[in-house]
Order: structure tokens, then sequence, then C-alpha cells
């Protein structure tokens, strides 16, 4: 659906950090529609994602060689100086910023205090996600943590995130709309994958978009399967051809 209103505190973006610009074009654009549209010369390759001419997520290259080609999550917010302040507050890391991009907003770079990298995203000209939550758009946001119980008291502190009681894995939202869900790293994860975001995209058959993935040179890390909850969506979660993970899933009916 077309997007209207984002609320402060709720991911307003998604930005993927790659190697190779034109391949993540063509395999985003092969498996989801998307068109892509290269920005102004001045933010470097920055390049706009649309789905029927509504902007649903953005690519880039890597700004250097250390950087991990990833999918990077941006949370609106009112002021981008203020928040910054509150989650260092709280135990976060600020790595880049508070900057202004050009007219289009003012940014923020940091990690949470259990390791995951997140942006801030104060908007000016650019609001963000001009379509979600349905078909080949975004629609969640994952974390996993090695640390829950702190991930879950640093956003509630800092976004008044709402979270839902659950030892598993708890959701979180705003105004009664859940977003996204918190889960602990266990031996899945190998020692060395740090806390991380992960964004998730809607499709219509989750088979049938991991087969795509597959044929078109990504790695298919996780499904699909059916979530193991009262109505739980089919999943899968996939590295594309460059190394950044995301993941698709189908709403269960009924």
């Amino acid at each position: 659906m077309k997007v209207t209103e984002i609320l402060p505190g709720s991911p307003c973006w998604v930005q993927l950090s790659t190697s190779d610009l034109a391949e993540s074009q063509r395999f985003y654009g092969r498996l989801f529609g998307w068109t892509a549209t290269a920005q102004d010369p001045q933010y470097g390759g920055y390049t706009i994602f649309s789905l029927d001419g509504a902007p649903a997520a953005a690519v880039a290259p890597l700004m250097n060689p250390q950087q991990p080609v990833q999918w990077l999550l941006a949370f609106a917010t009112p002021s981008a100086d203020e928040v910054s302040d509150a989650a260092k507050a709280a135990g976060a890391q600020l790595w880049m910023g508070p900057m202004d991009v050009g007219p289009l907003g003012r940014w923020a770079l940091l990690s949470d205090p259990t390791g995951a990298p997140f942006t801030l995203w104060q908007a000016g000209q650019f609001a963000g996600f001009g379509v979600a939550d349905e078909p080949n758009a975004f629609g969640w946001i994952d974390l996993a943590t090695r640390n829950r119980d702190a991930a879950v008291a640093f956003y509630k502190s800092v976004f008044g995130w709402e979270v839902t009681p659950s030892e598993q894995y708890p959701m979180v939202g705003l105004a009664g709309k859940m977003f996204g869900g918190v889960m602990e790293m266990g031996t899945m994860f190998p020692p060395e994958v740090p806390s991380h975001w992960t964004p998730f995209f809607m499709v219509r058959d989750v088979d049938a978009a991991a087969g795509s993935a597959s044929k078109l040179g990504a790695e298919i890390m996780h499904g699909p399967v059916d979530v193991e909850m009262e109505n739980g969506p089919r999943i899968a979660v996939i590295r594309d051809p460059q190394g950044a993970a995301f993941g698709v899933f189908a709403p269960r009916n009924g």
C-alpha cells in the first residue's frame, strides 16, 4: 500500500551497501520488479529502487573496502541530533553524523548496545518509503542479537516501542502496529556473526521467490518454512550474490 505517514521511531527506509552496483540493480530488479533510478552524482552513486513509481528501497556503492555488504535499516525521527544523544546515553555507539544529506534530510549511523547497526533519518524533502506492506515491498524487520533483553530495553527507551510478552520472539511496534521482532542468536549463528537487523520484503509466493533468487545467483540461507506460531507467515532468508542478507515472507490466511 502507499505510505502516507511514517511514525517517529518506526522503520522508514532500507538501503543496500553493495560491492557491485550494476549487479545489485539487476538482481533486485528481476526479483522484485524494482526500477532503479540514479540520484544526483553528488550522492556518490546512490540509487533509488521504485515499485510502481513509489520509493521502495535504495542501493549505493560501498563507501570504503572495509565496509560490509549489507542492508541497513533507518528509523524515522523528528530530530536526528536529539535521538542520537538519547541513543548514546542508552549505550549506543555513534559512528557517523548527524549530518545533512543536502535538502533531503539529516542522517546518523549508530550501533545499538548489542552491536547491531542502524541509522536515523530526519526527513527533509525525502520521507522514506512510498510503498510498504504489499507484495515486492518492505514489510518487516528482524533483530538477531546476543543479548535480547538489553536490545529490547534499548529500543523501548530510545523509540518508545511497544513489545509483546514473549520469551522466544517478542514483537515490536508502535501505536498497536507490530513491525518487527527480536530473536536471541543461538548456536545456528557462528560466533563471529555480530548482532544485526534483517529487512523482510513481502511476496505472493515465498517458494517461488526463493527459487527465483537462487536462479539469479543468491544463496538460500533458511527456509522456505512456515513460522510455528498462530497465523505465522511463510518465510525464507536469502543472501544475495554480493553477500547481503534479507528475508521474504508471505502472510498465511486465517
